[in-house]
């Protein structure tokens, strides 16, 4: 094969570094935001953040705020002044002391997160129990290889035979009705039913524990022992037959059963609460709905004046190059920040002019809306809009929803026109909740409800719609007891 040199004419997009420093904005969440900010805030030095009096937090003094000739960019987009030179009168030591001294008043707010205390868990609640409960060096080694194997829930992970075997490296004379007797120690720690084998191990804890003098309690017993899976399939007759008691007993003893706990673990674990931060926040006023950003999300910044005015035009050396970049990235990020926030807002705002009747009556009157109807009419992509809408939230009437929730497939209806499948998702969820639970709606019947409301769906819609919701068939939600 011969080996020729050819020129070849083509166009292809290539984007810029600043262009995918603005995606790269776009589509991150707040959390993301936050920490890309304050990264850019630590490699470059022309960035800082502005108080609400429009100073900076580097501890300036007010005639160095003087500033004339040069212009910084803020997260707004304004400009401010600044001089060739920029006059210091202040030495490093008054800098320094400023700088450190403690505020005072409500300019220092403390990190709520920070002033709690560290969440139990169940292991620290147990050992806690065990350390108070006088046991011999070796009950206690067993005590601790069954305390080891609960779970969060409460249930042993691993049977009695396991730890037994487990046990038995450490002790050559273990019995099985060792680790049996100190189990039995263990499960009567706090709380009730703690250390179960099974859930009728649990609730027969449970029930075993309250007086003896409580009503229904033997018979309770016998079911949670022997009859748990008639129960579980709502078997009167069967149940009625077993016990020997009457309809009204038969009620009472379910009554007391239902005041278990089937997870006793789960009021021991705690977990640390995550919370969502909004990104905009939507108002009603003056029987108009207004989308405003949330300030929070992001500190304002500028440029450092100081900083830029060292930059001299026709020095050419490694520092000055230095700060060229630092500048001109700086100017980059907050220019993108700006976009950011403007195209958010953008969106938002479309969101909410076209979804006024679930703002006002809820998930119910949710209209049919997809990525499309957003872009045509902001003249944007639909890639951007997607990007735009990922991980981030309203703060609405009807509580904080993620924008992706405003979209949703459509369905039509008798009179030619569309209904949501969210609005749909809510008339069956409203029809379940408020059904006969002796004779639960069928996905058939849920069907001719919405036929009989214009909205043609069929039974297969319905039971995938159901079925995403987490909610049980009708025989599954059927409760005689």
């Amino acid at each position: 094969m011969k080996q020729t040199l050819n020129l070849r004419l083509g166009q292809h997009l290539t984007m810029t570094p600043q262009l995918q420093h603005a995606i790269k904005l776009l589509q991150m969440s707040t959390l993301e935001l936050q920490q890309e900010i304050q990264q850019a805030l630590e490699s470059n030095i022309m960035l800082e953040i502005t108080d609400d009096e429009g100073g900076s937090r580097e501890g300036v003094s007010t005639s160095e705020k003087k500033l004339e000739n040069t212009d910084s960019f803020t997260s707004e987009g304004s400009q401010t002044n600044i001089p060739d030179e920029l006059p210091v009168d202040s030495s490093w030591d008054d800098i320094y002391e400023s700088s450190a001294a403690p505020s005072s008043g409500n300019n220092e707010t403390i990190e709520f997160e920070s002033q709690r205390s560290n969440s139990s868990t169940l292991l620290d609640h147990l050992l806690w129990q065990l350390e108070l409960t006088p046991f011999s060096e070796r009950d206690h080694a067993i005590a601790m290889a069954v305390i080891d194997s609960v779970n969060e829930d409460g249930y042993l992970s691993s049977s009695p035979a396991d730890i037994y075997e487990g046990l038995q490296n450490q002790f050559d004379d273990l019995d099985f009705d060792e680790v049996i007797a100190v189990l039995h120690r263990v499960q009567q720690f706090d709380p009730a039913g703690v250390a179960a084998i099974d859930l009728s191990d649990c609730l027969r804890l449970q029930l075993l524990q309250l007086p003896e003098v409580t009503p229904y309690r033997k018979e309770a017993l016998l079911v949670v022992t022997r009859y748990l899976k008639l129960l579980a399939t709502h078997e009167q007759a069967k149940l009625l037959k077993k016990l020997d008691v009457s309809e009204r007993e038969l009620n009472e003893i379910v009554s007391l059963i239902r005041t278990l706990d089937p997870k006793p673990g789960a009021q021991i674990q705690e977990s640390d609460s995550e919370y969502v931060i909004p990104d905009v926040y939507v108002t009603k006023h003056n029987a108009r709905w207004l989308v405003d950003l949330n300030p929070d999300i992001a500190p304002k910044l500028r440029i450092n004046p100081f900083y830029s005015t060292l930059i001299k035009r026709a020095d050419n050396s490694k520092d000055n190059v230095c700060m060229k970049d630092h500048l001109q990235e700086a100017k980059w990020f907050i220019k993108n920040l700006h976009n950011r926030n403007d195209t958010l807002l953008r969106v938002a705002r479309s969101i909410v002019e076209k979804q006024t009747a679930f703002l006002d009556h809820g998930s119910i009157a949710m209209k049919p809306m997809v990525l499309r109807d957003i872009a045509e009419e902001l003249k944007l992509h639909e890639s951007t809009i997607s990007r735009v809408t990922t991980h981030k939230f309203m703060h609405t009437p009807n509580g904080i929803i993620e924008f992706k929730y405003f979209f949703s497939s459509h369905v039509s209806t008798k009179d030619g026109g569309e209904c949501s499948s969210t609005a749909i998702r809510s008339f069956i969820k409203e029809l379940i909740d408020n059904e006969n639970q002796g004779r639960p709606l069928s996905d058939s019947k849920i069907a001719d409800f919405l036929q009989a409301k214009g909205i043609n769906v069929a039974r297969r819609t319905i039971a995938k719609y159901r079925e995403a919701m987490l909610i049980s068939s009708s025989s599954q939600r059927k409760r005689i007891l």
